[in-house]
């Protein structure tokens, strides 16, 4: 699929922003007074950040309040309410550590609600059965591990980092051999697509002369050379370097130089999430089967 900036952007900064607003709502990152506020801002700040980013993908973004109404059914529409839900308690959570008395039930919340955020956001491209290299339990326990990981890194919690790094890391391994052999096993063809069987359905001609909206969005390729060299230097950046760092005496360069190595390698490794996955209308426009 088409990699778009918005939507890497929306899901890297927000997931470090909500991990790291998880730490600080439950208690254990201990931040208090204008340190702890100032962290607070820091999450706040990324969370929102990222879910701006978002609605620049949006066709339509006026319309984006309506999606709130349909949580019953809609993962997009559950994730919108839990973002809200825990950027108002954090948000409120802040106020109280600024004056030296947190409210520790409210702090629960955000974090609780901030994990759910990111659960959501995961769910929604987990869910598509149309994209075989989402569809996996892996995709969202990836998404939790990097935003526990990349949020404790953040909030200088580093016993408790380098553990949750090094397992995105083995989940991020994971993920990706699941993903490469995703669209084989899922034995998806243009017969099954079409449901024209028995037999064998090949394409006449392709559906278009020229491009289109799905084409743009949907029948993205990378080479797999340059595949393989972003997935390297997203193992390196994103879990290597910070992992590396963590094992040394951290100072605030170290944490520093730690943070936007990480940043800069979840980029990469979002940046193939989407342009690595393979939708089935692709088999419409030529995409060997």
């Amino acid at each position: 699929m088409h990699p778009a900036k918005s939507i890497i952007a929306f899901t890297t900064l927000s997931g470090l922003g909500f991990g790291l607003l998880f730490w600080l709502g439950s208690g254990l990152a201990g931040f208090t007074g204008w340190v702890g506020f100032t962290f607070h801002v820091i999450g706040l700040g990324l969370a929102s950040a990222g879910l701006l980013a978002s609605t620049l993908h949006l066709g339509h973004p006026e319309r984006a309040l309506r999606a709130f109404t349909q949580w019953r059914t809609s993962w997009l529409s559950r994730e919108g309410l839990a973002a809200v839900g825990a950027l108002t308690a954090m948000g409120f959570h802040a106020l109280t550590v600024l004056n030296g008395t947190p409210i520790t039930a409210l702090g629960l919340l955000g974090a609780a609600l901030s994990l759910a955020t990111v659960f959501t956001t995961s769910m929604i491209y987990a869910q598509l059965k149309t994209v075989p290299r989402w569809h996996t339990w892996a995709t969202p326990a990836l998404f939790m591990a990097l935003s526990l990981g990349g949020g404790a890194l953040l909030a200088a919690q580093t016993e408790i980092a380098a553990p949750l790094l090094a397992a995105a890391a083995a989940l991020q391994l994971l993920w990706w051999m699941k993903g490469d052999q995703a669209f084989r096993q899922s034995t998806t063809t243009l017969t099954t697509a079409t449901r024209l069987g028995p037999g064998t359905v090949r394409a006449f001609e392709p559906p278009h002369t020229g491009t289109n909206y799905l084409m743009q969005e949907m029948v993205y390729r990378v080479g797999r050379r340059h595949a393989r060299r972003l997935r390297i230097l997203a193992l390196a950046l994103g879990y290597g370097l910070p992992l590396a760092l963590l094992m040394l005496p951290m100072g605030h360069m170290a944490a520093l130089v730690a943070v936007l190595s990480h940043l800069l390698g979840i980029l990469a490794s979002r940046w193939l999430f989407f342009a690595e996955a393979e939708h089935v209308v692709g088999l419409y426009y030529g995409r060997p089967q």
